[in-house]
């Protein structure tokens, strides 16, 4: 068994689990390494069931009081008991896990742990685990690992198939010279591989998280600095015509609209750029709903004047053709020639672009990551936009400039990154900061409540759809088999179905899902055939439904607040007053700290700087920033002193540190 050997080469896998696996994109053994857990459960002590706290994991030593009971719901079939102590007892209930039947009986004790909830004035426990005694107590010692899991894939048979790599792990030879490791107080890499799945305690996790974070910041600072050095000479062989930077100032001054004074800066940026000795590459961050999408339009329509085409890559379909329908409308009547480009597309449709575009008959060109592909060929192409590019990686968006003769480069970004990171991330760009709001754009409403206040939110939310309005909710998790403690989008969507019947069109959505299922989802709830979209953080980005003006967010707790900012703008986007409603499930201290600085707050730069101010060095773990940048363990927020170790270390040494890009995800050479 070697790294690059197929996954069914690990003792235990064969051809129908191997399946399961590729459907979580791993296929081979390194794939497998690699594919850290999304979460991690300690055990505590059992506590009685008279002081069990109401939506806090935690353990019971009960008795089953009653036969356990097997019935057929709709999709699911509902496994339930009752168990207590010598007072109280609570109702245990599964999905889909009739073989329960044949392992709990009635007079059993177990240690059952999971989140209790009031249902009717009953307590209940939703797919508890259940352990006897004397096997809980052997795991209060240790952090179990939660892995991200496909139907059929327990998470149990994924901890086995990675013991199973273990002499491999240990095998593996560092990169990292030892100099670097002991100067930056560095893990030995198979240790941290190896600690990132079987962690002894908090402590050791730690260790393992801080060196990955930082190779993967190591190897993505090498690849830009790779990428300045290549691009800072570059010959401007794109500049704008003297005619095109007039009609630009035309059409700002046509608009319905008054441009604010940091767009009208970030636009005179790209001017002089475009204008200069040499290529642009630059950077223009703003706050969600800065108006950064006319910045794009206006430097792809001085592109188009200048004799040149222009390609606006975004991630996902939907962004796509709602930029597409914006673009065209805006830009036909000025004699402009747009296209969209998207994987849904016909081969016939697909064949007519590629011509048009290898002839020069496209202006623009709008679309996905099929821009990409290597049958599209663009006959003069002057300026690259990416929107949200830490979607994409570095590979890919050098792939796009690869499609011209050194075009110039317009990276689109929302994601708050505090300025002192954002110097280090896009060291190979130059940086224009939109740091205020047009006058247009209404200030989101919002409140932190706990779960108790979710009935009133509730019919707030109803309220609103009667006005023809439209909701998202945002849980953590897919699906229940994720083995988290916190709401999943597809139990939670049955059970709104109950509570709204026939008052609320409901649909849910996570990343799981195929690309065309996406596309059909937000296609409806972009056509209001949908009242409330239940949603996992797969709608950061990429949606932009004017109609939408509430947001509830299940266990805001568990998420950054960068993130939840970024899923805060997906509503009051339209001219109705917006709300946001952050359910805070662990009324902790330092949680009611932390979420008080959204309710108080609306400005994107402001809270990602109080995110990273805020969080200790134990907020490692749980559901992280999903849209910073692109790597699989570092985080900008929570390791920010790590990625300033990497930027030094790469500036001591250089290439000395072995670190390479694969692709779109930093990886290390092993």
């Amino acid at each position: 068994m070697e790294l690059r050997s197929s996954i069914e080469s690990v003792k235990g896998i064969g051809e129908k689990t191997a399946k399961l696996f590729n459907k979580l994109h791993i296929y081979t053994v390194e794939d497998l390494i690699k594919a850290y857990p999304r979460d991690y459960l300690s055990y505590e002590e059992p506590r009685s069931l008279a002081k069990a706290p109401v939506g806090i994991r935690i353990a019971l030593y009960l008795e089953i009081k009653t036969y356990v009971n097997t019935e057929k719901r709709g999709r699911y079939i509902i496994t339930s008991l009752t168990a207590g102590d010598s007072v109280n007892t609570i109702k245990l209930v599964w999905f889909n896990s009739p073989f329960l039947r044949n392992v709990l009986k009635r007079g059993d004790r177990y240690v059952f742990v999971g989140t209790i909830k009031k249902k009717n004035n009953f307590l209940v426990m939703e797919m508890p685990e259940y352990y006897p005694k004397d096997k809980y107590k052997g795991m209060m010692t240790t952090m179990q690992p939660v892995y991200s899991l496909t139907s059929g894939l327990t998470n149990n048979s994924f901890q086995r198939a990675i013991r199973e790599t273990g002499s491999l792990i240990r095998n593996i030879t560092d990169p990292l010279p030892e100099k670097v490791r002991q100067e930056y107080k560095l893990m030995r890499l198979d240790e941290a591989l190896f600690n990132m799945h079987f962690p002894q305690n908090e402590e050791v996790l730690k260790d393992a998280v801080r060196r990955l974070a930082f190779d993967e910041f190591a190897g993505f600072l090498l690849e830009v600095r790779k990428l300045r050095e290549e691009n800072s000479a570059l010959s401007n062989t794109h500049p704008l015509s003297e005619a095109a930077l007039i009609r630009a100032d035309a059409f700002i001054a046509s608009l319905p609209f008054s441009l604010t004074n940091a767009q009208k800066n970030a636009i005179c940026d790209i001017k002089n750029d475009m204008s200069s000795d040499y290529v642009m590459n630059r950077l223009v961050q703003g706050d969600v709903g800065s108006g950064k999408t006319i910045i794009a339009v206006t430097a792809l329509y001085m592109t188009a004047l200048s004799g040149y085409q222009g390609v606006l890559m975004v991630p996902t379909e939907v962004l796509a053709q709602q930029h597409f329908k914006d673009i065209d409308g805006m830009l036909r009547g000025q004699g402009i020639r747009t296209a969209l480009l998207t994987g849904s597309l016909s081969v016939k449709e697909k064949r007519v672009i590629y011509e048009k575009l290898k002839a020069g008959e496209i202006d623009i060109l709008i679309g996905t990551h099929a821009v990409i592909q290597d049958k599209v060929e663009i006959k003069n192409l002057g300026l690259v936009v990416t929107d949200e590019q830490h979607r994409f990686g570095v590979r890919q968006r050098e792939k796009l400039s690869e499609k011209g003769q050194d075009p110039h480069v317009l990276i689109m970004s929302a994601t708050p990154i505090p300025r002192t990171l954002a110097i280090i991330l896009y060291a190979d760009l130059d940086i224009s900061v939109i740091d205020e709001l047009p006058a247009s754009r209404k200030r989101v409403m919002n409140c932190v409540v706990d779960t108790s206040y979710r009935d009133t939110a509730y019919k707030f939310i109803l309220k609103e759809i009667r006005a023809g309005h439209q909701a998202y909710i945002i849980c953590p998790m897919v699906d229940s088999s994720e083995a988290v403690d916190a709401e999943n989008v597809i139990d939670y969507s049955e059970e709104l179905k109950a509570y709204y019947r026939d008052n609320a069109r409901i649909e849910y959505l996570h990343g799981k899902m195929k690309d065309e299922e996406k596309n059909q989802i937000l296609a409806r709830f972009m056509n209001r055939e949908i009242d409330i979209l239940v949603s996992t953080t797969v709608i950061e980005v990429g949606i932009n439904n004017q109609n939408a003006t509430v947001m509830m967010i299940e266990n805001a707790e568990r998420f950054g607040l960068a993130q939840l900012h970024q899923l805060r703008g997906r509503v009051g986007r339209g001219s109705d007053s917006s709300y946001c409603i952050f359910i805070n499930a662990k009324e902790t201290e330092d949680s009611v700290k932390r979420l008080k600085v959204l309710e108080n707050s609306n400005d994107g730069f402001y809270i990602a700087n109080e995110d990273m101010k805020q969080r200790g060095p134990g907020d490692f773990f749980g559901i992280r920033q999903s849209g910073d940048m692109i790597f699989k363990v570092a985080d900008i927020y929570n390791h920010a002193d790590i990625l300033r170790k990497a930027q030094d270390a790469v500036l001591k040494y250089g290439d000395e540190l072995g670190l390479v890009q694969d692709n779109e995800t930093v990886i290390t050479t092993l």
